[in-house]
């Protein structure tokens, strides 16, 4: 068992997810290259100033442009698009997902309902697809459709559509709009990976990936990986016997209580973090985060669902279906990363109408903060970069209360930064 210091875990997490020291893949190809690092892209439609799978890639990729992830997912067809956890992940993971495609057709009450219910619409949409490649949900006018009261569509080829892309016979094709716009699986999938893995292959696999995309996991039903197909009724068994075969390593990180897992390959880059050396592979392509904050997005897994607490003693609730008078902080707080701690977190807003960007308010974990001048000057350096990425003209930060703070980044607008 391999027992580290809580600094060693912290760094080897954002490492393991791109965000530490600093950003190390760069453009296009380097998109390709986070994704297929984090794992998992989870999708979220909700856009105030962008979405959070853009925010995520933004935080790791140098040069990073909204929607590049697409790119490489519906016109590469590099990646796919699936699951009631929505993630982007691998073309090549195709026959394991498969699987899951096929357990959820045969034993998830829900979908399997879906398919009872909807039959009808199913074979429909299915004869629909072969004649026109193509199909989103908004071809079908809702007064010409069934109306249903199912939590995936109001109409029932809304509800059909959802059901041949869960179960594995269509596939996202594109999105308009972050829409889903459908096709057979054979108009999207290289041949050779519309095919299930085995049984047992594919719940090593599941298990591999949760703690690869973790860094370190328990393996507990509570966990995100819930969603995601891993086989918990027999984790503790497979738990094993990837600890026989060496595949994992079982770690203790000083202060926590419970022992946790992580790739026996992962351990070479734990050794190295816990002697103080970053690993070569992981040296950054432009400013590290030291010189330049980063800020992370709302889903991103190092902080997500709790998960800031132990890591960064840093308290992170999502608030953005909480009412309004519920807000701690506001709608669509982003907590800020310097160095390898979350130091502070914002709320903001894009004004589309004179596209600036608005700073709603600013709070810091250590008020010293707010004197300190590499501080001043990495924040704003990141919100230069930021206000970049989302394409605005402006930036207002009248709402920044701390004097020294608001006058760094506010004097980006005039290039001083």
């Amino acid at each position: 068992m391999l027992t580290i210091d809580l600094q060693t875990a912290r760094r080897f997490i954002l490492g393991k997810q791109g965000l530490w020291p600093g950003r190390r893949w760069q453009g296009a190809k380097g998109t390709e290259q986070a994704m297929r690092a984090m794992e998992y892209l989870q999708l979220d439609p909700l856009q105030i100033i962008a979405r959070s799978q853009d925010i995520k890639l933004y935080s790791r990729v140098l040069d990073y442009k909204p929607a590049m992830w697409e790119e490489a997912a519906y016109k590469k067809r590099k990646f796919f698009d699936w699951g009631g956890w929505l993630a982007v992940r691998p073309m090549e993971e195709l026959p394991y997902w498969r699987v899951v495609m096929r357990r959820e057709r045969e034993g998830d009450g829900r979908i399997s309902a879906q398919g009872g219910e909807h039959g009808d619409a199913i074979a429909e949409m299915r004869a629909i697809l072969k004649q026109r490649g193509t199909v989103s949900n908004r071809d079908f006018k809702m007064d010409a459709r069934k109306r249903t009261q199912d939590y995936r569509g109001r109409k029932d080829s809304a509800v059909a559509l959802y059901y041949l892309w869960r179960t594995g016979e269509v596939m996202t094709h594109h999105r308009e709009n972050f829409e889903r716009v459908y096709a057979l699986t054979e108009a999207v999938a290289p041949a050779e990976l519309i095919r299930e893995a085995g049984e047992a292959e594919t719940d090593l696999f599941l298990i591999r990936k949760e703690v690869s995309h973790n860094g370190f996991t328990r393996l507990q039903r509570t966990a995100e990986a819930y969603f995601r197909g891993v086989p918990f009724e027999r984790a503790a068994q497979l738990r094993e016997t990837l600890l026989s075969d060496l595949e994992i390593v079982e770690v203790q990180v000083e202060g926590w209580k419970q022992v946790h897992c992580a790739l026996t390959s992962d351990t070479k880059l734990l050794n190295e973090l816990a002697a103080g050396r970053v690993p070569k592979a992981w040296k950054p392509a432009g400013p590290d985060t030291t010189e330049e904050v980063t800020f992370l997005a709302p889903l991103d897994p190092v902080s997500a669902r709790g998960r800031a607490t132990p890591l960064f003693g840093f308290d992170y609730v999502w608030e953005v279906y909480k009412p309004e008078d519920k807000r701690k902080y506001g709608y669509y707080v982003l907590p800020v990363l310097w160095g390898d701690r979350l130091v502070a977190r914002f709320d903001s807003k894009l004004d589309r109408t004179t596209n600036t960007f608005v700073i709603l308010g600013l709070w810091l974990e250590d008020e010293k903060l707010g004197k300190d001048e590499a501080f001043a000057e990495a924040l704003a350096r990141g919100f230069a970069r930021f206000v970049a990425f989302l394409g605005a003209d402006k930036l207002d930060a009248r709402a920044i209360s701390q004097p020294l703070l608001r006058k760094r980044v506010s004097a980006m607008k005039s290039g001083a930064v």
